[in-house]
């Protein structure tokens, strides 16, 4: 995987450009990544209705909760499916609309400064293992792109939104995160879904 740095965008991946961003802030750096869970209808895996939420063409007729969650305009800058599929939606240089009223470290607005990584699930139902294999190769390579993201600067929707946010959940397995990040396997793996 490489980053085109001067188009923001992840190069051998799935593209699907949504309308749904804007510019960062003049001067901005990015130093912080967001991560998130979707699943649509809620609990449901695969199939293109990330795709079509993010992309502003979700159909309400196929589903009741579509009718609620349509008229918002929403964004990540990727999604990292059950299969450890990445797909990219805003280029990393623009402003993603992912976190909402947020803040972290006292300071607001965490869409300008971060990157927001939907993870396909849910609060409480395991990530796959290809999941977090692929977000921390993805996370990697941000960090050499962006070297103000820190491990610490690596949290949850619910870090920079608690009173509106549970995301990623109780079913993320922060240490598996650390582990393949720093490259130290040797801890222990408990519920991955394989």
């Amino acid at each position: 995987m490489q980053i085109d740095v001067r188009q923001g965008i992840l190069l051998g991946i799935c593209q699907v450009p949504s309308p749904n961003y804007n510019e960062r802030p003049p001067g901005t750096v990015v130093d912080l990544v967001v991560i998130h869970n979707i699943s649509l209808p809620p609990g449901e895996f695969g199939g293109s209705y990330i795709d079509a939420f993010f992309t502003n063409t979700l159909d309400t007729s196929t589903h009741p909760y579509f009718t609620e969650i349509a008229p918002l305009q929403v964004s990540s800058h990727c999604l990292v499916r059950r299969g450890g599929e990445i797909i990219q939606y805003v280029p990393f240089n623009k402003r993603a609309w992912h976190a909402g009223p947020s803040q972290f470290a006292g300071r607001e607005n965490c869409n300008d400064y971060s990157i927001g990584i939907e993870l396909e699930g849910t609060d409480t139902v395991p990530y796959t293992f290809a999941q977090y294999t692929a977000l921390a190769s993805l996370i990697a390579l941000l960090q050499q792109q962006y070297p103000g993201i820190t491990q610490e600067r690596i949290v949850g929707h619910s870090t920079i939104a608690p009173d509106r946010k549970t995301d990623p959940g109780p079913a993320f397995e922060w240490g598996l995160l650390l582990t393949l990040l720093t490259g130290d396997m040797n801890e222990k793996r408990v519920n991955v879904e394989i």
